[in-house]
């Protein structure tokens, strides 16, 4: 291979790279700034405490019930044209917001957005898995880790963007990046042969280690979802303003970043993931008993805490599910199906959040049933023995 030639190649790879990390970054803004705006977009509206879970709850449901298709729709539309439409979903759900800023209007995009967002996530793993084999676990880090800043990104500024542009125009700007993540996607990936990957693939419902999976990543992503919608609500509700709150998620999410880069860098040296799993599940924990007993003296270590926990965890719950298929037609299927049942099971938590709230004007009963959740992970993790295979 010519030095130009191999110029070319690596040119090309670090524009796929971008792209893969890019899509990662429009995946959560269509949550991520509604926590902070929450207050605002209440007395606008007239939206309720549950019709406001219902802005996390159905986006995540529609990303659940997607994903479980995830192995027809490679077939049908290849992870490349799938993955592109996905995008673009996401960004037409971002521009209707503008106009279709009424409580139903906004329920409506939240589940046109989630659609999007599950033919992102179901489809790339398979093609990422497929194109770089070797790298696999590593882009898989980065991509993760390109979502959760999306989501630091969204939360941080929302409040002074809301503010000097108004609500809705802040959610519907988010069409913007989501607009170039396609265009940068159609460039790098628009070459690229789709393979026969999915081809043969079936969900794998038979699989008592694949349900096990898939309770894990529910579980784990339901401490995710909770905190992305109910954060922001829980520290306005104890004096703190919008933009602080804001902020606080904003930093949560920042530090969910840098856990999951440190997960991306150091994951190949742990090819037994137990260790790292029992680790970060204690430090949600620990983040989540701070909210509990002290969440205005103790948000800081809590923020930290909950970071670090939850933002090695999402890609450690993916990592060690591609631990179990060595194929891509059986990453894309697993995936799926992981990825499907789970986010239909953490769908649940900000809804029932936004219920307990309604019912108690307090979210500390959520944060203690999202740390029994935890704990049944930790007895989960131990299950996770390297080498095991899907039975």
């Amino acid at each position: 291979m010519s030095s130009r030639t191999e110029a070319q190649h690596s040119f090309s790879t670090a524009l796929l790279v971008a792209a893969i990390i890019l899509l990662g970054l429009n995946l959560r803004p269509i949550l991520a700034a509604i926590g902070p705006l929450l207050g605002v977009i209440e007395a606008s509206t007239g939206i309720s405490s549950a019709d406001a879970g219902l802005l996390t709850t159905v986006p995540v449901f529609a990303m659940g019930v997607c994903a479980l298709g995830g192995a027809q729709l490679q077939r049908r539309l290849g992870a490349v044209r799938g993955v592109g439409l996905g995008i673009a979903i996401i960004a037409l759900a971002c521009a209707l917001r503008w106009p279709l800023h009424g409580s139903a209007g906004l329920i409506a995009t939240a589940a046109l957005g989630g659609l999007g967002i599950a033919l992102v996530q179901a489809l790339l793993p398979a093609f990422i898995k497929r194109r770089f084999p070797e790298r696999a676990g590593q882009l898989m880090g980065f991509y993760t880790t390109g979502i959760m800043g999306g989501a630091a990104i969204a939360a941080a500024s929302a409040s002074p963007l809301g503010q000097s542009l108004g609500w809705q125009v802040l959610l519907a700007l988010w069409a913007l990046p989501a607009a170039a993540a396609l265009l940068l996607w159609r460039r790098a990936a628009g070459g690229h042969r789709e393979g026969s990957a999915g081809a043969g693939a079936s969900l794998p419902t038979g699989s008592g280690r694949a349900w096990l999976l898939m309770l894990f990543f529910g579980i784990g992503t339901g401490a995710y979802t909770l905190v992305l919608a109910w954060l922001p609500p829980f520290y306005t509700e104890l004096g703190w303003s919008a933009a602080h709150s804001g902020l606080l998620l904003g930093a949560l999410t920042l530090v969910e970043v840098l856990a999951g880069l440190c997960v991306s860098s150091v994951i190949n040296r742990y090819p037994d993931r137990r260790p790292l799993l029992l680790a970060v599940l204690l430090s949600v924990l620990l983040g989540l008993a701070c909210l509990i007993v002290a969440p205005g003296l103790l948000a800081i270590p809590a923020v930290i805490l909950l970071g670090c926990g939850i933002g090695a965890l999402f890609p450690l719950s993916l990592i060690v599910s591609m631990d179990h298929v060595t194929d891509p037609a059986g990453a894309g299927a697993l995936l799926g199906f992981v990825q499907g049942g789970g986010y239909i099971i953490a769908s649940s938590m900000p809804f029932i959040a936004g219920l307990i709230r309604q019912q108690s004007s307090s979210l500390a009963q959520a944060w203690m049933v999202m740390a029994a959740g935890v704990v049944l992970l930790l007895l989960i993790a131990l299950r996770f023995a390297p080498g095991a295979r899907l039975r």
